[in-house]
Formats: C-alpha cells, sequence, structure tokens
C-alpha cells in the first residue's frame, strides 16, 4: 500500500513533479490525497524555485476519480474539494500534464486546467456526471465548450462516453499522443525547455492567458455547486452509485415510469 497519496519532487531545473500516489487505487481521490494535492500546488506556487509545474500518477493510470469510500469532508470548513479547485485555479506557473490509463472525473476535469496535456497511448478519458445523476464539477461546464467547443463540449458531457487517445489530441483535450513509458519524459523535457526561461515572464504570459476566464470559471464553480446541492443524494443519483457498487448498470428508466 501506498504511504503518501502525493509525491512532490523538485529537480535543479526548477521543474515541480506532482503525482498522484495510489497506484494499487487506480490514483482515486481520498482525503490523504485532496490535502496532499492542495499542499502541492500551494507549495509549488510559493517556492520561487519552482518555474513548471508537471502532474502525473503512478502506475498504469492517471486517476479514477474521487474514493467513493472516502468522500466526507469535515463538516464545519471546506471540503478538501473545494481547496484544491482554489489551489489549482491559483496556480500561476506552466501545468504540464503527462497522462496514461484512466482520467475519470476530477481526474479528467483537472486536465481542462492544465496548460499543455500529454498522453499515452493507454489512456482512456470519462466525464461521468451524467450517468451519475449529477451536474459537472472543477468548472468543466465553462472549461470544456472553452478548450473543446460547445457542441463537442455537450456530445461528451451529455454522453458521459469513453475517450480514447486518439479521440482526445482530436478535440483537443490532449496536446500529442506518445507511448505510455516516453509520456512522462516527454513532459520533462518539455518542461526543461520552460523552465529555461524567467519565471517572471511565464507569471505574467499565465495570467494574462487566464484572466479572460475567471469570471467565466467563478461563476461555473457558483453554478457547479448550486447543481450539486440539488442533485447530489436524488434518487436518480442513489441508483447510479447503487448501482456502481453492485456492478450493474443503472435504471433511470424505472424511476421516470414511478414518477408518470
Amino acid at each position: 500500500m501506498s504511504e503518501v497519496a502525493v509525491l512532490t519532487n523538485l529537480d535543479d531545473d526548477g521543474v515541480f513533479t506532482i503525482t498522484f500516489n495510489r497506484p494499487e487505487k487506480k490514483n482515486t481521490i481520498n482525503q490523504a490525497m485532496w490535502l496532499g494535492l492542495r499542499d502541492a500546488f500551494n507549495k509549488a506556487r510559493e517556492n520561487d524555485d519552482v518555474t513548471v509545474a508537471i502532474l502525473t500518477g503512478a502506475g498504469n493510470d492517471f486517476c479514477a476519480g474521487v474514493d467513493l469510500t472516502d468522500f466526507g469532508g469535515d463538516a464545519e470548513g471546506p471540503h478538501p474539494y473545494d481547496l484544491v479547485v482554489e489551489a489549482v485555479c491559483a496556480f500561476d506557473k506552466p501545468l504540464i500534464a503527462a497522462v496514461k490509463g484512466v482520467g475519470i472525473g476530477g481526474g479528467a476535469t483537472i486536465l481542462l486546467h492544465c496548460d499543455i496535456v500529454y498522453v499515452g497511448e493507454s489512456v482512456r478519458l470519462r466525464y461521468p456526471f451524467a450517468n451519475l445523476g449529477l451536474v459537472t464539477e472543477f468548472a468543466a461546464s465553462y472549461m470544456m465548450p472553452v478548450v473543446l467547443g460547445p457542441q463537442r463540449a455537450a456530445e461528451l458531457l451529455f454522453t458521459a462516453e469513453w475517450i480514447d487517445a486518439d479521440r482526445a489530441l482530436e478535440m483537443g483535450i490532449a496536446r500529442a499522443i506518445f507511448p505510455d513509458d516516453e509520456v512522462l519524459p516527454r513532459a520533462q523535457e518539455k518542461a526543461r525547455e520552460i523552465a529555461q526561461w524567467p519565471l517572471s515572464a511565464l507569471r505574467e504570459i499565465k495570467r494574462c492567458l487566464k484572466l479572460p476566464h475567471e469570471s467565466g470559471i467563478k461563476a461555473a464553480l457558483a453554478a457547479e455547486r448550486e447543481g450539486m446541492n440539488k442533485l447530489a443524494g436524488s434518487p436518480e443519483n442513489i441508483e447510479a452509485f447503487t448501482a456502481f457498487m453492485e456492478k450493474r448498470k443503472p435504471d433511470f428508466k424505472k424511476l421516470r415510469e414511478s414518477r408518470s
């Protein structure tokens, strides 16, 4: 079993690598990982020795989303998810993702906030919100139309379909595809290429890139929080999670029939 949910490493070139580290669980996000991600992004932002960050996953997968057995937060404070969203949105340096295997839910939506995404040939992404009876998160309702275009975003969100490496490249989620064992080295190579430039310039470029989207992201996060409050615990959401635990396909039709 992994002891540290999030690993970090800073090399001599100023490249700071953040690694999801629950490979035996496909890097699903539990409480320790939420808090580890928050700390890693905040540390990378505050440390001027860090010029570029890389986000990746240990083992064969990037991140299979939320660990449904360990999602509760402190009722007295913000959920750790909100702390991670805040830290990622506040990150003001170049961020590169090196992705292979599955990226589901938060493991797919966080990619929309990365400046460059490299994927391996094994990658399989999914935005599983409609099939869970829920709404999007991580401001995906805004970021997906920006990154992919409105129709492509709607298609992926409404269908909750799987996206392979070729489709990720075609749609603009990924910048390039590499063999799995080359994804991280290619990301490191690009990070070092970027890291040679002044941090002050990179920060200002990132600020200018993000500035037009700040109000949209803020509005999307508020709308998604409202939608999640409406839908979490609904009959459809309960059926979706029950079906997941029972390893069967959810039957939403019976819920519609019961209301007719």
